[in-house]
């Protein structure tokens, strides 16, 4: 398994690599290769280069938004465009990517698989042996942890719907989770 040898994967890599820290850029890295060896267990037909670029733009709308950017200063065609902004934007929304195009669901299925641990035998010791020497863990679970809270905390109201409430609700003491039946009863409407 081996990350695109293409002039997009290394501009992208070298985009994220300059903007975000060390506990990111490996994660980012890993999601790209859970996702392609889950995708290879699928039996599924993917881009790699696509599904590595939404594996390393990968938090949320705001790094939708640039990959985007990036991709049509390079003059990518849009439907890969899109099928990028989409993976990288509902990957924190879970049921949903699963029944999308490859590189939507095998994103999710990478950040599953490196954070939750969601089909954590379906890969192979070995493998992930590998890929864990080549992108270290170093204390993840809480770092990475640490590093949703810091990124989301200043922007509370994106986490409705997704599950970026549940860090927040556990480590933000002020924070106040949204309510779908609350949104729905406060509502302008009169009945």
């Amino acid at each position: 398994m081996t990350v695109p040898d293409t002039k997009l994967a290394r501009e992208a890599a070298d985009l994220v690599r300059a903007a975000t820290t060390d506990l990111v850029y490996h994660h980012s890295r890993r999601v790209y290769f859970w996702g392609s060896l889950q995708g290879r267990n699928r039996g599924l037909s993917y881009d790699p280069e696509l599904l590595y670029i939404g594996g390393m733009f990968r938090f949320e709308v705001d790094s939708a938004d640039e990959a985007r950017r990036f991709l049509q200063g390079n003059g990518v065609p849009e439907d890969s465009i899109r099928r990028v902004w989409t993976a990288i934007a509902l990957h924190t929304t879970p049921g949903i990517p699963e029944f999308m195009e490859p590189e939507v669901a095998l994103v999710t299925a990478g950040v599953e698989y490196d954070v939750l641990g969601i089909g954590y035998h379906d890969v192979a010791d070995a493998d992930r042996a590998a890929i864990v020497a080549l992108h270290p863990r170093p204390h993840f679970k809480h770092n990475i942890l640490q590093a949703f809270t810091e990124g989301i905390a200043p922007r509370p109201e994106t986490t409705f719907g997704n599950v970026k409430a549940d860090v927040l609700e556990r480590y933000v003491p002020s924070f106040q989770r949204g309510n779908f039946v609350d949104v729905i009863l406060d509502s302008d409407w009169p009945e």
